[in-house]
């Protein structure tokens, strides 16, 4: 598979486009509005615990409190609470976990089983510590207890996942810190290695090499990329982390909660750090500054991928050159079509992702079962596709075409579970329904891209849909009746949006004449093109202020 990153900045906005045999794969944006905050470690203040919910709410200094689920309060607890004055224990564990994405990148699971062989990136829950929706407990068995906390406890947390929507950042009590090729576990005893790296010698080897360099009261998960590095490529990660490490110690005495403890990496330095590896055919930016600070960067840890990492000097942008900036329409897009002729749609609510697939045209009878199970296929390996690209996490539900036989609709679920094996998320995906449904979870750490890109409607509040004419007239109307209710006047002022203005004008004997001549008042058509369509405003002649407010239902 040809894998390329292309990096394209503006002064407001950073782009970073994955692509995998030119196809569209991930999609990052970075804006001053919308920081990354995953990977971020504050020193909170305990708000509010809450035993009904499981969960806790942590003052962190955003305007919305952090949430912290009982769940990812793990046993080491007590060993952060030691920097603020409490007793420290100690574990050493060695096992696998699967491959990570570093912390922060740890994606929440939704449901209570994955896809066959699909590889975690979420190092902290799989080596001990799952949700227990996720393994049904914790193996400690303290899930079934109310951790010891108190509102107005301090304590250190670390966000695994943005705000969403109204509701804050989601975080953690188990920090981890990630490097190039090992992850940093204070006060945890554990070596892991990831379950990428299949050959036992090399796993022994790193082991012995990280076991031999790693202080006490630290743990480590060594990353697939650390594979045949040598002892002083890891040490020095390993220093480095350390180094963070003690600086954030350091803060944690001098700062006051809520106070930000540490800064992880930019969402552009970030994805070079876990993403630039062996198997990606080149980086290229048009950005001079962006260049220089990932040459750096790799110069320092990878100096065999220097060559790979180019500057991008044409005129014509980057993005139109590699057929991304197309790509990404069709992500913000509704409807998106199958190269069948067939077509998806991707509606996506507060709750969930409702993916609806259809044919696009007719079949003959005879061939309906063998044409919808086609179209099936063709869509289940675009919606895998489109849940990556566009980031799309929570619960998600697909509607295929209906399919008779039990060995067809089988064939669709194999092929979604193929699919979603080159997702790093974690996904759990449930055969499909005597209706035709495929219920899926995707974990998420962030909003879609969709959100990104976009903000809700003014006019319909992102709903899709607002008021018709006649229903706004309605409203007019019922307005009007409770005024003349309550109080005898007979002039006044009607301010709405030219569209309706033009509604309440048409024809001979008008809708704005027929309101007069039923409430016997005289109203003066103001049109205001500032005014959202499904609003109004009126005015009192006689008390000379607007009354729109008082009379409303």
């Amino acid at each position: 598979m040809k894998k390329e990153i292309v990096i394209n900045a503006t002064a407001n906005e950073v782009r970073i486009a994955i692509t995998e045999d030119d196809q569209l794969a991930e999609l990052y944006v970075e804006t001053p509005e919308r920081e990354r905050n995953v990977g971020d470690i504050y020193l909170g203040k305990v708000a509010r615990v809450m035993p009904g919910i499981r969960a806790a709410f942590i003052d962190i200094g955003h305007k919305q409190d952090a949430f912290l689920h009982f769940s990812d309060i793990g046993s080491s607890l007590d060993e952060y609470s030691a920097l603020l004055g409490d007793e420290d224990s100690d574990v050493d564990t060695e096992e696998d976990v699967e491959e990570e994405v570093p912390v922060g990148e740890a994606r929440e699971n939704s449901g209570s089983q994955s896809i066959a062989g699909q590889q975690s990136p979420e190092p902290r829950r799989d080596r001990r510590d799952r949700r227990p929706e996720q393994t049904g407990g914790r193996s400690n068995g303290s899930t079934s207890q109310i951790p010891n906390l108190a509102s107005g406890q301090d304590i250190i947390v670390q966000v695994t996942k943005e705000p969403v929507g109204k509701k804050g950042v989601r975080v953690t009590s188990e920090v981890s810190l990630p490097g190039r090729f090992l992850v940093l576990l204070p006060f945890d005893g554990k070596i892991g290695v990831s379950k990428r790296i299949s050959n036992f010698k090399e796993k022994r080897r790193l082991r012995r090499i990280v076991r031999s360099i790693l202080p006490d009261r630290f743990g480590v998960i060594i990353r697939t990329v650390a594979q045949e590095k040598d002892e002083d490529v890891l040490k020095q990660d390993l220093e480095s982390l350390i180094t963070t490490w003690r600086e954030v110690e350091k803060t944690v005495k001098s700062e006051q909660a809520p106070a930000l403890l540490y800064k992880d990496l930019a969402t552009t330095s970030s994805v070079i750090r876990d993403l630039f590896t062996e198997g990606v055919v080149r980086v290229v930016t048009d950005s001079k500054k962006l260049f220089r600070e990932i040459r750096a960067y790799v110069k320092l840890v990878s100096p065999q991928l220097l060559d790979k990492v180019e500057l991008y000097k044409d005129r014509e942008p980057v993005f139109d050159v590699n057929g991304i900036e197309k790509q990404i329409a069709t992500a913000l897009s509704r409807k998106v079509w199958l190269k069948s002729g067939g077509y998806i749609i991707i509606e996506q609510t507060e709750a969930m992702v409702v993916i609806d697939v259809n044919s696009g045209r007719y079949a003959a009878k005879r061939e309906q079962e063998q044409n919808s199970l086609r179209t099936n296929l063709e869509a289940s390996r675009e919606v895998s596709r489109q849940l990556k690209l566009r980031d799309i996490g929570g619960i998600i539900v697909v509607d295929f075409i209906d399919l008779e036989d039990e060995g067809n609709k089988k064939k669709v679920y194999d092929e979604l579970r193929k699919e979603f094996r080159k997702d790093r998320a974690r996904i759990t995906v449930l055969p499909m329904t005597e209706f035709g449904l495929v219920q899926i979870t995707r974990q998420r750490i962030r909003q879609s891209i969709l959100h990104s890109f976009s903000e809700p409607c003014p006019v319909c509040g992102g709903g899709g849909l607002v008021l018709s004419k006649s229903s706004i007239v309605n409203h007019i109307e019922r307005w009007i009746r409770r005024f003349k209710s309550e109080i005898h006047e007979f002039r006044l002022v009607l301010r709405v949006h030219p569209g309706i203005g033009a509604y309440l004008k048409e024809g001979t004997f008008s809708r704005l004449t027929k309101l007069q001549v039923k409430f016997l008042v005289k109203i003066r058509l103001e049109e205001d093109p500032k005014l959202s369509l499904d609003e109004f405003r009126v005015f009192s002649l006689r008390q000379n202020k607007e009354i729109t407010d008082t009379y409303r239902s």
